[in-house]
């Protein structure tokens, strides 16, 4: 659903009981959005069960398309529906639709959601450049023509994945990405899946290289299109002014550009503040840090070498970046908690006993019943104890 909604034209059938449709508040409440998420369930009910549920899962599919007119939809079930074994990938490729059919396999019981979410981006990203129609013979053999010497060279071309509705801060970040990009002499080819269209998706392949800027979900498409495309990828996350700079120098490294004067840490305010009289209070504050694994990593890198925090315990409840997480424990000399049940995290904040949290809402309320201040740097994803 975060992937279908952040897109402009495709849509998402869902086979799901009725009382699914929750979801919908969490992009209209949540987001805050004026329509709601592109998205049909199939609403069986308990007698619906003893009857044909896959014809509900065929009817949806051809109303959706024919009502909603999509470039491209995405099909899959949720954890209830998953029990039926209905199969409705299948069932909707079956339906012979002209727009590609993208059938979602994730398996809801074993997998979270930012793995589904990564999968779907994939996927359909996939599925649309595969229905796109291959050039003739006639074509790749014909004449090509010698570009003009006195032409204007091309700026470097980029592609930033992974920015999604729901996530945290994602369209703010991309706002700071682009100007960042345009003042080093790149330019934005596609934004996916965040308000990119179909269109959009098969223009990918026309980049230079891509910005994994959340690699819980653009890590598995950018690593696909390394391999069948030959695009590198970009994996430094600018959070903090040191990442920046990394981001900035693995930007130089690849396109060749010379962006040394933006590399000046005295072009951020942030240094000045950290050493300034009126912060030296936070130096050698005990924090411990929880959320998803690209802002759990990158905020315990700030919070250490930018603001002057210690570092007690960092964790993810992310596990695809779980390696990741762990690799930056070893710098801080600590051992990393990786889980979904809040229930240990309140446990070994509680045992720790830091001055500050840096997590998301659930850990706000931990820290809250602990007497602890906390600071939100991450979407939620653990909400409670997953079997």
């Amino acid at each position: 659903m975060r992937v279908a909604n952040s897109m402009r034209d495709v849509h998402y059938v869902l086979h799901a009981p009725q009382g699914d449709t929750y979801a919908d508040l969490l992009f209209t409440m949540i987001e805050r959005r004026d329509h709601r998420p592109p998205v049909t369930y199939t609403t069986f009910q308990a007698r619906d069960l003893g009857g044909d549920t896959a014809g509900l899962v065929t009817a949806a599919v051809r109303s959706a398309y024919e009502r909603f007119r999509p470039n491209a939809l995405l099909v899959g079930e949720s954890c209830t529906a998953e029990l039926i074994q209905d199969q409705p990938g299948a069932l909707a490729q079956g339906l012979k639709l002209p727009v590609p059919v993208v059938p979602l396999e994730l398996p809801s019981y074993s997998k979270k959601e930012n793995w589904g979410a990564s999968e779907s981006l994939y996927y359909l990203v996939r599925y649309v450049l595969a229905a796109q129609p291959q050039p003739s013979a006639d074509a790749e053999s014909g004449n090509t023509s010698t570009p003009d010497a006195d032409a204007d060279v091309r700026r470097p071309l980029a592609n930033i994945i992974g920015p999604t509705s729901l996530g945290f801060r994602c369209r703010d970040d991309v706002v700071e990405i682009r100007k960042l990009l345009g003042e080093m002499g790149v330019d934005i080819n596609v934004v996916a899946p965040l308000d990119a269209t179909t269109a959009d998706l098969v223009r990918i392949p026309d980049a230079d290289f891509n910005i994994c800027l959340y690699p819980e979900i653009g890590r598995t498409l950018c690593r696909w299109l390394q391999k069948t495309c030959g695009q590198p990828t970009i994996n430094t996350v600018p959070i903090g002014v040191g990442a920046t700079i990394a981001f900035i120098s693995e930007i130089e490294a690849l396109t060749g550009l010379d962006c040394a004067a933006m590399k000046d840490v005295n072009l951020s305010r942030l240094p000045w503040y950290s050493n300034s009289v009126d912060s030296t209070y936070l130096t050698g504050k005990r924090v411990y840090i929880f959320g998803d694994g690209t802002h759990a990593i990158a905020a315990a890198r700030l919070a250490r070498d930018e603001l002057g925090f210690e570092v007690v315990g960092l964790g993810s409840f992310s596990r695809e970046m779980a390696r990741d997480v762990k690799l930056a424990t070893e710098d801080f000399d600590i051992e990393p908690l990786i889980t979904d049940d809040y229930l240990d995290i309140e446990a070994e904040i509680e045992a720790l006993q830091p001055e500050l949290v840096l997590g998301t809402q659930m850990e706000r309320h931990i820290g809250k019943r602990l007497g602890i201040p906390c600071a939100v740097i991450s979407a939620p994803v653990h909400v409670q104890d997953y079997p």
